[in-house]
């Protein structure tokens, strides 16, 4: 992203300095009021660190409070690693429709005849369930259980995870509720594999990585726990912050959310895509078909989040959370992105929701 304009602060106040005293200066007191309430309210429930980054083709800036690590005054920047968590599922949905575009897969086509005999057990039949469900989360089949057994080296095989999820209840019949499924974009993973004889994150690395120039994401292998410096570290709390950052095994998420990122390379991303740069018109319109039905934010489409905007407008993105990290990434048809992270989830997930940070940073930025 562009230099930006920075508000960066700790503990309890936000105090404005300068990104690069070369190339910036600091903003007033005033600027970005109503995202530096909603930055403020949503800190007191969150992590050690918060930080909205937002931008556009004539505006670039970004707001912080407290830290990225715990006992240093460390602002969270917006070109530091941490994982994106589901916010993975809007890579894989875009590999997924470039395939289609290609000619390669069919939305509608079933499961079964790109992974013949994998969905297949009690209370499942791949033949009824398509790829589009897959990426909308109503194919009804639940997420691996935490409980999944893993390799004797500790990683997780994708077939592994989807046995798992497969000997648990439906949560409905394919395609006729919603259910929020990890287990969806691992099977969506896998017919990348299959369609590419790449695994997913190769395809991922190959199609979307490297050609928008987002050098500060990657895939992880199986195995590799690590982030990569400069890192955003996460918590979760048991009396005190308790650091998670290189716990979590990536293949455990696998396609649903294993992927490394950070605010400016997300922001680029879903710019990107918005702007027609990853998929066409026809395939980004079919992303964006939201569920008919109940779900989240303003309705889900295939791997994008829909969010209408306060001040008018609609922006697309995806939501990410995973033991300490939460975050949220949404950009529109007019340039505009930001990005908002804490770095903790779960026992002490923020309760404002962080939808309000994201929308008054879109509303407040420059077109």
């Amino acid at each position: 992203m562009a230099a930006r304009r920075a508000l960066v602060g700790a503990a309890a106040a936000l105090l404005a300095v300068s990104v690069s005293a070369a190339t910036t200066t600091a903003e007033a007191a005033d600027d970005h009021p109503v995202t530096r309430a909603k930055l403020d309210e949503y800190a007191k429930s969150g992590g050690p660190g918060t930080t909205v980054a937002a931008g556009s083709a004539t505006d670039s800036w970004f707001l912080s409070k407290g830290t990225g690590v715990t006992g240093a005054d460390k602002p969270i920047q917006p070109n530091e690693h941490f994982r994106a968590a589901s916010q993975t599922k809007t890579f894989v949905a875009a590999v997924v429709m470039q395939l289609v575009d290609e000619g390669k897969v069919n939305l509608d086509d079933p499961i079964e005849t790109y992974l013949p005999g994998l969905v297949q057990a009690k209370n499942y039949d791949g033949n009824k369930i398509t790829v589009r469900q897959l990426l909308q989360h109503t194919s009804g089949i639940p997420s691996p259980a935490l409980t999944t057994l893993p390799n004797l080296d500790g990683t997780y095989s994708p077939t592994t995870l989807v046995r798992n999820a497969l000997s648990q209840k439906p949560l409905f019949a394919p395609g006729t509720g919603w259910g929020y499924s990890n287990t969806g974009f691992i099977l969506a993973s896998m017919v990348i594999e299959k369609v590419t004889g790449q695994t997913a994150g190769e395809a991922i690395t190959n199609r979307l990585i490297r050609p928008l120039g987002l050098t500060g994401t990657r895939f992880p292998s199986p195995g590799d726990k690590s982030i990569g410096a400069p890192a955003v570290h996460g918590y979760h709390r048991v009396l005190i912050w308790v650091d998670d950052s290189n716990l979590i095994e990536p293949s455990f998420y696998s396609g649903a959310g294993a992927l490394i990122s950070t605010l400016d390379d997300l922001m680029t991303f879903d710019q990107a895509l918005a702007d027609g740069k990853v998929v066409s018109a026809a395939r980004l319109a079919d992303m964006r078909k939201i569920y008919a039905g109940k779900s989240i934010y303003n309705g889900y489409g295939l791997g994008l989040i829909h969010l209408k905007l306060s001040c008018g407008g609609d922006a697309w993105g995806h939501a990410g959370d995973l033991f300490g990290y939460s975050s949220l990434t949404m950009a529109t048809d007019d340039g505009r992105h930001a990005s908002v992270i804490t770095n903790t989830y779960l026992n002490s997930l923020p309760a404002t929701n962080r939808e309000d940070v994201v929308d008054a940073a879109l509303c407040e930025t420059a077109k």
